[in-house]
């Protein structure tokens, strides 16, 4: 199997407040298995007005906070694993927009998550999780919390509503599992509605068969990956982070069509970001 994106580095984002130590783990670990360069990256954000005579000495500070972060998240990534190429990077500009350029040419953006909600999200001008997750042209891994290694057998969930976005889902599900020696469970799920006047039967067999084209031939693939794939009933975002309870992750297609809409960056896959107690992997239509 040839790893997506080959010869890119990994990069992880590096919050100068000291916190994210779950997702420099989930990075390094990543770049050890996959034998690749992990590139920390820390933005340091522009001056908000250049006319105060204060910015300069404020901006330096910033400077050396993010430049004493990096240095210790070198340290601590070398320790756990000294096999591992770092290059370590200080750039100028907002977090966000920084990532979001790294990306073009990166093979995942790993971010740790601030468990922010909702509300703060929208107010917090720091918020760096949904705007990459939205824009980065290529997967982004939030980890909010750690993959679950104790599961036996070992499985990476994938959810699917038949979308292109899913299909891309899919397919780097199927890259990760045949990586990782794990198992891969295909989930699409159904929201019945509350009142129907369509025979609800008719409605589950017809979301079965879209699964069931959704994946197949990947098995003849990827034939080292078990896959199986099941329809489940209730609210999507419910749903999936349920069955990824006990996860390595879980992968999802960002602005899916179908089930899995709603808002820029797909409402289920917003609510997964809150909600999933396991590193949350999307990726946009054709990752590179």
């Amino acid at each position: 199997m040839t790893d997506i994106a080959e010869g890119r580095d990994l990069v992880v984002g590096i919050d100068p407040t000291g916190t994210g130590e779950l997702a420099l783990a989930w990075a390094v670990d990543e770049a050890d298995r996959r034998k690749v360069r992990l590139r920390l990256v820390t933005a340091v954000p522009f001056p908000h007005d250049t006319r105060h005579v204060d910015d300069g000495p404020h901006q330096d500070a910033l400077r050396q906070a993010g430049k004493d972060a990096l240095e210790k998240a070198a340290e601590w990534a070398d320790a756990r694993h000294p096999d591992v190429e770092l290059t370590l990077d200080l750039m100028a500009g907002a977090p966000a927009p920084v990532l979001c350029k790294s990306s073009r040419h990166a093979r995942m953006v790993v971010l740790g998550s601030r468990h922010l909600s909702r509300v703060q999200e929208v107010l917090d001008g720091g918020s760096v999780v949904l705007p990459v997750t939205a824009r980065a042209q290529c997967p982004v891994v939030v980890v909010g919390d750690a993959e679950h290694v104790t599961q036996e057998p070992a499985y990476l969930i994938v959810g699917v509503d038949g979308s292109e976005p899913s299909k891309a889902a899919i397919d780097l599900a199927l890259r990760e599992a045949s990586l990782r020696g794990c198992a891969l469970r295909a989930i699409s799920v159904w929201p019945a509605p509350a009142f129907s006047f369509a025979d609800d039967s008719t409605a589950r067999h017809a979301q079965r068969r879209m699964l069931s084209e959704a994946v197949a031939g990947w098995s003849e693939q990827f034939p080292d990956v078990a896959l199986t794939h099941e329809v489940t009933i209730g609210h999507p975002v419910e749903a999936l982070a349920e069955a990824a309870e006990h996860a390595l992750a879980l992968v999802v297609g960002r602005r899916g069509s179908g089930g899995y809409t709603g808002m820029r960056l797909g409402s289920v896959v917003h609510g997964l970001l809150h909600r999933a107690h396991c590193p949350v992997i999307t990726t946009p239509t054709a990752p590179r």
